[in-house]
C-alpha cells in the first residue's frame, strides 16, 4: 500500500504523537509499504519532499509547543499528495496539516483513517480563558464530531477515545491500538552502566535511595501536583525514596514552588527537559515509574520506562482498567490514595534482588508486543477495513 501519514510536527521534534508516527512509519516500511509523512516545518517557505517527508511551510506556534503550524489549504501540497497517489490517508492531528489531510482524502476520494491521540477537554485551558471554557468545549466538540463522523475508520490508543467520541456524538466504533515503543533503544542490555551512574551523580542521589520517576510534559493535565501532595502526606526522608520529575512545561516552576511549600524539596528532583536519545539511561537509573495522570490515553513515556524494566505505579483510572496495560502485581500496581501509593513504594523497595529481577523481567516481557511490527500489523488491518468500506460505498 501507499500510505500518507499527516502530523502537525515530526522529527527532529519529539512528543508522543511524533514517536507514535515514527514507530508506525518504521513498521510499515519494514512490511514493504510506501510511506509519505506530511508535516509542518517552520524552517521552510516551500513544499518539498526529502527522505519520505513532505515538508509544509509553517509558522512557529507557542500554543503548539513552538512546533510548526501549517495552513490547512495548499494547492501545491494537494498536487504533491495526488502525485504520491496514496491508498490511505491517515491523520494524527486535527489542525493545520491534519485538516489538510481531511480535505485531501475528500478531494482525491481516498479512504480516511483518523487517530485521536489527545483528550482535548483536558487541554482547553491552554487556549481559552476560564470564563470561555464552556463555549470553547462546545466548539471543540462540534469540530471533532465533524472529523470523526467523516472518517472511514477511527483509532485511538485507549478506551478513553471511545468514551470521548461517544460524548461528542460520533456514532462509530474506535479501533483501540495501544501505543508503541522503540524496544531496542530502551533495552537495559544496551544501556551503558556508567551513564546510569552519571544520572545519579548529576542529581545528587545516593546509591541506597530508591528513585520513583515520572516523565512527560509538565502541564496541569499530568497531575504531577497530585504526586507531590501524596509524597508530602506519606513519604519521609528516612524512607530513602526520591521522586524524580523528568520533563519541562508550562507548570514546571509552579510545581517546584509547590514542592518547596510542602517541605519536600530534599526528596524531589526536577531534571527539566531531556532529549529523547538521552532518556534510556535516565529510566534505567530509576527503580519504578509513577504517575497520577488521568488524561493520558496510553503513555509512551510509561512504556519506555517499562521497556527498561521499571515497574509502574499508576493511579486508578476506570477506563484504563479495561485494557491489558498495567496488570496489578505482574508488571506494576494501581493505587487510589496517597497511603496506597506509599505502601506500594515501600513494598517494592523491600523486594529481594532475585524477586526484583523476576519482576523486572515480567515488566519487559509485558511490553514486547509494543514494537513497530505489531503497531504496523494492527494499523494495516484498520486500513484494509477502511478500503473495504470505501469500495462498498462506491458500488
Amino acid at each position: 500500500m501507499k500510505i500518507a501519514l499527516f502530523t502537525e510536527t515530526f522529527l527532529p521534534h519529539i512528543n508522543g504523537v511524533v514517536t507514535h508516527v515514527k514507530i508506525l512509519r518504521d513498521g510499515l516500511i519494514a512490511q514493504g509499504h510506501e510511506v509519505l509523512v506530511v508535516a509542518a516545518d517552520s524552517e521552510t517557505r516551500h513544499h518539498y519532499i526529502e527522505d519520505g517527508i513532505l515538508h509544509c511551510p509553517g509558522v512557529r506556534s507557542k500554543h503548539f509547543y513552538n512546533y510548526g503550524l501549517a495552513s490547512p489549504y495548499s494547492r501545491r501540497r494537494l498536487k504533491m499528495i495526488a502525485e504520491f497517489d496514496p491508498d490511505i490517508i491517515h491523520i494524527h492531528n486535527e489542525f493545520g496539516v491534519g485538516l489538510s489531510g481531511f480535505h485531501a482524502a475528500k478531494q482525491l476520494k481516498v479512504p480516511l483513517v483518523y487517530t485521536l491521540h489527545t483528550m482535548y477537554d483536558d487541554y482547553l485551558y491552554y487556549i481559552a480563558p476560564r470564563k470561555l471554557l464552556r463555549a470553547a468545549k462546545k466548539i471543540s466538540h462540534d469540530y471533532f464530531r465533524h472529523l470523526g463522523n467523516r472518517a472511514d475508520e477511527l483509532t485511538g490508543p485507549s478506551p478513553k477515545c471511545q468514551e470521548y467520541f461517544d460524548l461528542i456524538g460520533v456514532d462509530k466504533q474506535v479501533n483501540v491500538i495501544p501505543n508503541a515503543v522503540e524496544l531496542d533503544d530502551f533495552s537495559p542490555d544496551r544501556i551503558d552502566p556508567e551513564a546510569k551512574k552519571a544520572f545519579r551523580r548529576q542529581y545528587g542521589i545516593p546509591d541506597d535511595v530508591m528513585i520513583a520517576c515520572f516523565a512527560g510534559r509538565l502541564g496541569h493535565e499530568k497531575s504531577v501536583d497530585v504526586l507531590l501532595d501524596y509524597w508530602a502526606k506519606t513519604i519521609r526522608p528516612e524512607d530513602k525514596i526520591m521522586l524524580c520529575i523528568i520533563g519541562g512545561g508550562p507548570v514546571g516552576e509552579e510545581l517546584k514552588e509547590q514542592a518547596k511549600n510542602l517541605g519536600i524539596e530534599s526528596m524531589v528532583r526536577f531534571t527539566g527537559a531531556i532529549s529523547h536519545e538521552k532518556m534510556p539511561p535516565c529510566y534505567a537509573s530509576c527503580d519504578v515509574y509513577v504517575t497520577a495522570s488521568l488524561s493520558d490515553t496510553n503513555s509512551i513515556s510509561m512504556l519506555e520506562g517499562m521497556a527498561t524494566g521499571l515497574p509502574v505505579l499508576r493511579r486508578y483510572d476506570r477506563l484504563n482498567e479495561n485494557i491489558d496495560q498495567i496488570r496489578d502485581g505482574v508488571n506494576g500496581f494501581v493505587f487510589d490514595s496517597a497511603e496506597e501509593m506509599a505502601a506500594q513504594l515501600r513494598s517494592i523497595k523491600q523486594f529481594s534482588p532475585e524477586k526484583l529481577r523476576i519482576f523486572k523481567a515480567a515488566v519487559i516481557d509485558s511490553v514486547k508486543r509494543s514494537g513497530a511490527e505489531n503497531l504496523a500489523n494492527y494499523t494495516t488491518s484498520v486500513y484494509q477495513k477502511a478500503i473495504r468500506s470505501g469500495r462498498e460505498q462506491n458500488r
